[in-house]
């Protein structure tokens, strides 16, 4: 399948040389272990990308004019540990020209090529995982690669921090410090769960945004849903604070398991992506908090 541009934004704002942020999608889907799909997900939320107002009300702000390209998506037919090599090396090549990477999955595992990209740039990064999974197992189904395993393979050069936590299993319980694991039954507004996370990141932050994150009233399109999630200001909460406070480095977006019959959460994607772009990028004169 053929991309379109992301926003649907006009080649002048989609310029591969001119564009600030570039937009990688990347439709693999190999280790993942129930619902299959993840490989329709990159082209799903462009598509539903579209209908997008390219004016954010919250942020007074039109983020598509910093310049959106949409790279050709980089399908690959290969095992785990090869397309991780893979992807991280072309999201090292958009880096080394000064680009914003959002990366689009496919599975959670694509995760893994472009936060050590980013690791390798940006000094001391930390990874901020948004998940309902620890992702923290050293082998599964035969692969360090795979989908769970994606938190035990960026912690070898990231530190880590969880939120949105709900599942997991025992060998994984301890595997990062109890400090960086934020579950989801804890993130609220009274207990300030959101400058507790803050206050775990180091200055440069890659964030990693599995979908099963959200609760699956309002995102049911993904392959491992997980009841008790986070809701969509919960989520843009962190997002809104980690931009102010933090430098927000790159991104990803995966487990987009789209249902032809239901395009809504395809659509929360997209707009996820595009509030996300609009919190890191707003001049600071637009900030009221």
């Amino acid at each position: 399948m053929k991309n379109g541009n992301f926003a649907g934004v006009g080649e002048s704002f989609a310029d591969k040389d001119s564009s600030e942020i570039v937009v990688l999608p990347i439709p693999y889907d190999k280790t993942s272990t129930w619902i299959k799909g993840a490989d329709k997900g990159p082209f799903a939320l462009i598509e539903a990308s579209i209908a997008l107002e390219w004016y954010d009300i919250e942020t007074d702000f039109e983020v598509y004019k910093k310049g959106i390209h949409t790279a050709k998506a980089l399908t690959l037919d290969v095992e785990p540990k090869v397309m991780v090599a893979k992807v991280r090396a072309k999201v090292e090549e958009f880096l080394e020209t000064g680009k914003f990477v959002v990366t689009l999955g496919g599975e959670h595992s694509v995760s893994i090529g472009a936060a050590m990209a980013h690791s390798e740039k940006f000094k001391d990064l930390c990874v901020l995982q948004l998940d309902a999974h620890s992702d923290l197992r050293e082998v599964y189904d035969g692969s360090r690669y795979n989908h769970a395993c994606v938190a035990a393979r960026i912690k070898e050069t990231s530190s880590v921090v969880q939120a949105g936590i709900r599942s997991m299993s025992i060998e994984e319980k301890g595997k990062l410090p109890a400090e960086n694991v934020f579950f989801a039954k804890d993130i609220t507004s009274q207990t300030k769960s959101t400058e507790k996370i803050i206050s775990r990141l180091n200055d440069n932050v890659y964030v990693t945004i599995d979908l099963d994150v959200f609760d699956p009233g309002c995102m049911s399109s993904t392959g491992t849903p997980e009841p008790g999630g986070l809701l969509w200001y919960d989520v843009m909460e962190i997002l809104r604070r980690v931009s102010e406070k933090r430098n927000v480095v790159g991104f990803d977006v995966v487990e987009l398991c789209p249902n032809q019959a239901n395009k809504t959460p395809d659509f929360l994607a997209a707009k996820l992506v595009y509030k996300f772009l609009s919190y890191i990028f707003v001049p600071t004169s637009n900030c009221t908090s």
